[in-house]
């Protein structure tokens, strides 16, 4: 009985709310492990389409316990919006958990993330606005206020005095942005404890009961290997780490109890925000790919910038996470091109490399080394085997896994729940 960890292989948005859909519906327990309401699940259930943005994808299935673990951010206004969305749809959502160590958002966070990223001008890092950053920041400063407190009504209140002495002088004489009142900020948390106390618990603890009673685990991350924070396409990242070994650390669990680390990509590659993207196709073919793959953020509604697949990014994922496996995803965007496209390599100044650099200024002159493989020109979203899949996409997936040393263990061919292709089993 695995212990599973689903991380992204990219730069995001590769598809992991399906993913983490279609594992959950065998696993029992299913834990966000890091970020926060920056990152957005779409998952399609025969004709329903939901969006998630904390909650794990897996509370889609009635008895799954689903977890929002340390390692996450927590804005309580979305986690309550979240909840009444699922309950409106008929959707139980009893079995979610929180961590009393994650940390939560609060409004100065937000603000101060905005005018933060407006003062940055033409050198934005393309945050989201929503405070993921800032409330990062004052957890690494140790000024940051935790679920727990929203159980002691007077810790919180000192916490927040403290907070907001610091925040509004911010805001205020360096901003010049609109401070906060403590009381009105205080009873505002205050109401959202009361709706949300009871889920509050030591998840850690839960979670290792559940690994040692030998129970299906999957733990789910947010956003994509090249935005961790220390792997990442530094400064364009997260506050946070998606990578696998963030989910230790996000979830309270030691690496010995991980069986599997699954990442996800997808059959091309897409980012969003701001950074250099070697395989970046800003013309007709990049355009049609967006329109094709639907490629427009969960979150924020930001159209995706679109390339063909980059095997040196999954080279460099498959080593910083330690990769088992890999589940391509949106393999039947591609159905209509007569060749596909695949990076092997980039071209620096006149020498070819194939791992991937930490300077994003090297990175930026790299040019792309391109293998062409002939399209299938067929239409795969009808296959529910590998083998039902025409010659020449079953020959693109196998060239994938032979330029990037890793297995596909599972290919998507559509959005809905039987349009995923299982090749090795996981649990």
């Amino acid at each position: 009985m695995p212990a599973v960890v689903l991380i992204g292989a990219q730069w995001g948005d590769e598809g992991k709310g399906k993913i983490t859909d279609y594992l959950a519906e065998k696993a029992e327990y299913v834990v966000r492990y890091q970020g926060g309401n920056n990152a957005g699940h779409t998952v399609k259930v025969d004709e329903q389409e939901f969006k998630l943005h904390l909650i794990p994808s897996g509370i889609l299935y009635p008895g799954k316990t689903c977890i929002i673990g340390n390692g996450v951010v927590v804005d309580p206004a979305v986690l309550l919006e979240e909840l009444s969305y699922l309950a409106a749809r008929n959707i139980d959502t009893s079995g979610l958990r929180i961590s009393a160590n994650a940390h939560l958002i609060m409004p100065y966070h937000k603000r101060l993330d905005a005018v933060e990223e407006d003062r940055r001008g033409e050198h934005k890092i393309g945050t989201t606005k929503r405070g993921i950053g800032p409330a990062y920041m004052d957890k690494a400063s140790r000024s940051g206020i935790r679920m727990i407190s929203l159980l002691d009504g007077a810790e919180f209140k000192e916490k927040l005095a403290q907070n907001l002495e610091e925040k509004n002088y911010l805001l205020e004489r360096v901003y010049e942005a609109e401070g906060f009142d403590l009381e009105a900020v205080y009873a505002e948390y205050m109401g959202y404890a009361e709706r949300i106390s009871h889920l509050i618990t030591d998840t850690s603890l839960l979670i290792n009961e559940a690994i040692l009673a030998k129970r299906d685990v999957l733990f789910e991350g947010a956003q994509g290997t090249l935005l961790d924070v220390d792997h990442g396409t530094y400064p364009f990242v997260t506050s946070s780490h998606p990578t696998a070994g963030g989910a230790c650390m996000g979830a309270g669990v030691g690496p010995t109890r991980i069986d599997q680390v699954i990442g996800v990509c997808k059959a091309y590659t897409t980012r969003v925000g701001e950074g250099p993207f070697p395989t970046e196709l800003d013309d007709e073919m990049g355009e049609e790919i967006r329109k094709s793959g639907a490629e427009f953020g969960t979150t924020t509604g930001r159209p995706r910038r679109c390339g063909w697949f980059d095997a040196v990014i999954l080279r460099y994922a498959a080593r910083v996470n330690g990769l088992s496996s890999v589940a391509l995803t949106k393999l039947d965007v591609l159905d209509n091109l007569d060749t596909v496209k695949i990076c092997t390599g980039y071209k620096y100044q006149g020498e070819t490399i194939t791992e991937f650099p930490h300077s994003l200024k090297y990175l930026s002159q790299c040019q792309p080394i391109y293998e062409e493989l002939p399209g299938w020109k067929q239409d795969t979203s009808s296959a529910r085997t590998f083998d039902q899949l025409p010659d020449n996409a079953k020959n693109y997936v196998r060239r994938l896994e032979e330029l990037t040393g890793v297995k596909a263990s599972i290919v998507a061919i559509g959005p809905k729940r039987d349009q995923t292709i299982p090749v090795i089993d996981i649990f």
